[in-house]
């Protein structure tokens, strides 16, 4: 751990970021699984047991991974293709057996981990960085609406 801790900045947040997305990536593989992958499936899998509409589906993803929609179809169509989930008249997609185990499985090893990474740190600490953090995706998201004209 650092005995100086740096100002909170974009650099610093990307760092966090991406050493927290290896770990998960690396838990993932086992899995045969991408990350784009995982949100999905996640999206799915938290939706509830009915079909999830694939439109609202990929307008999901799409917003959480700043991708473009039809890059988000993409994925699902990925995820139907390796049997994770499958199509659902009439525009819908729902999760297979094997999807639910790949989700849950993986999340319960990625959770494992995360407890691990943020043991020891105080409550008020993860508080005051999940109102930071909430505060500068809201302004980065407000930021790429204006620069790409759309509404955030």
């Amino acid at each position: 751990m650092t005995t100086t801790a740096p100002l909170a900045d974009g650099r610093v947040i990307g760092l966090a970021h991406y050493a927290g997305r290896a770990v998960l990536e690396s838990v993932l593989d086992r899995y045969g699984v991408t990350f784009q992958q995982s949100v999905t499936l996640r999206a799915v899998a938290v939706s509830g047991t009915g079909p999830a509409d694939r439109t609202r589906l990929a307008g999901e993803v799409s917003d959480a991974l700043k991708i473009p929609r039809a890059e988000a179809d993409g994925v699902i169509d990925e995820l139907i293709a390796a049997e994770l989930l499958v199509p659902h008249e009439p525009s819908a997609v729902r999760i297979t057996d094997a999807g639910r185990e790949v989700y849950e499985r993986s999340s319960a090893e990625t959770g494992a981990i995360s407890a691990r990474i943020y043991s020891g740190i105080p409550a008020e600490d993860l508080a005051v960085a999940g109102r930071v953090l909430t505060l500068v995706t809201e302004r980065a998201d407000a930021e790429l609406a204006a620069a790409t004209g759309a509404v955030a």
